[in-house]
């Protein structure tokens, strides 16, 4: 029997432990932040789990850690002690590695520190058995989930987490003059897919306006066309490496492979989208990429995303599905054109 904390998108957590029960049949779930997170015991062994996960991701599972020491809470500098010791008994397990620690808690936890503090004084044990305490590119992850009544701890690898994020919760700074936190988005994609946008020429950004996928494209160094009848960020005028089509994605003639990279993130239905991505495949060159949102309008967003897939199925590779942190009610899909 093996334990798990798993974390999904708020209010998408019954899918994702739908999908954990296929790859993990008898699993039982228990609600620790309702809609969000929650802990999952199963047959499979760790190993077992993470192989199962690894062939067939999650879509709505944003961040899964192992069980590996459970702590009842106490309130007070009992708690921070036991996780301090939990850090010195696993010594052989984190010693010469760069080791990241993670703390989260549901609001009615009382467990009394902030994760500021908690990790200030777990760095510091890391340092005094031989290992390097990291924010940025660990081996190892230290994690704990502060719930009502239980310190939940566990450790593995970003891999095996999903994520070097707490909870799988990735946060980008705004910058000065950000057109759109729609930008997260994009970025987000490029980080979880391992996309690289500079290894692109031509993109096609379908709902383009105000223009937050088309400014990031532009740093990267693309060439963009963007369509939108709507006008783009008063900043993007006459860019030298942008045209703006002002008309609807569904009137376009575009010149036949045009371009090797697509985005969209239209607030379309589903089927509306599907037949969109299609109307424009001989726009794309062979094996052409695109990211695509699609927004889960429907109340069975499962077979909503089965039902896409399968249609896009006809012209392109469905390389990978995620909802991501910063999407809401939506799904992130990436595309390879077929030949």
């Amino acid at each position: 029997m093996s334990e798990w904390i798993g974390t999904a998108n708020k209010g998408y957590s019954p899918y994702a432990m739908e999908e954990l029960r296929r790859l993990a049949s008898g699993a039982g779930f228990v609600q620790l932040l309702p809609g969000e997170v929650f802990l999952m015991r199963c047959e499979l062994s760790p190993d077992d789990l993470h192989a199962a996960i690894a062939q067939h991701e999650p879509i709505f599972l944003r961040h899964i850690q192992p069980v590996d020491r459970k702590m009842d809470i106490h309130g007070n500098a009992e708690d921070l002690g036991a996780l301090s010791e939990m850090i010195r008994q696993s010594r052989l397990r984190l010693e010469n590695r760069r080791v990241a620690v993670h703390i989260r808690r549901s609001n009615s936890s009382p467990y009394p520190y902030s994760a500021a503090d908690t990790k200030a004084v777990l760095d510091a044990v890391l340092e005094e058995i031989g290992a390097e305490p990291a924010v940025q590119d660990p081996e190892m992850i230290v994690a704990v989930f502060a719930a009502d009544e239980t310190l939940y701890a566990g450790f593995g690898t970003p891999c095996e987490m999903l994520s070097d994020w707490p909870g799988g919760a990735i946060r980008f700074k705004r910058e000065e003059g950000q057109i759109s936190r729609a930008k997260f988005k994009l970025l987000e994609a490029e980080r979880t897919f391992g996309l690289d946008y500079t290894a692109y020429r031509q993109a096609l950004d379908i709902g383009a306006a105000p223009g937050g996928w088309t400014t990031l494209l532009l740093e990267r160094g693309l060439q963009v066309t963007a369509v939108d009848p709507a006008e783009l960020h008063p900043s993007l005028r006459n860019h030298p490496h942008l045209v703006h089509l002002k008309r609807n994605a569904a009137d376009l003639s575009l010149a036949p492979r045009s371009f090797d990279l697509l985005v969209c993130d239209m607030s379309w239905s589903p089927i509306l989208m599907t037949k969109l991505i299609l109307d424009l495949k001989d726009a794309l060159a062979s094996y052409a990429t695109a990211v695509i949102t699609v927004k889960l309008m429907h109340r069975k967003p499962m077979g909503t995303i089965r039902e896409v897939r399968e249609r896009l199925g006809s012209a392109f590779e469905v390389m990978s599905a995620k909802q991501l942190f910063h999407n809401r009610d939506e799904i992130t899909l990436v595309l390879q054109k077929k030949q």
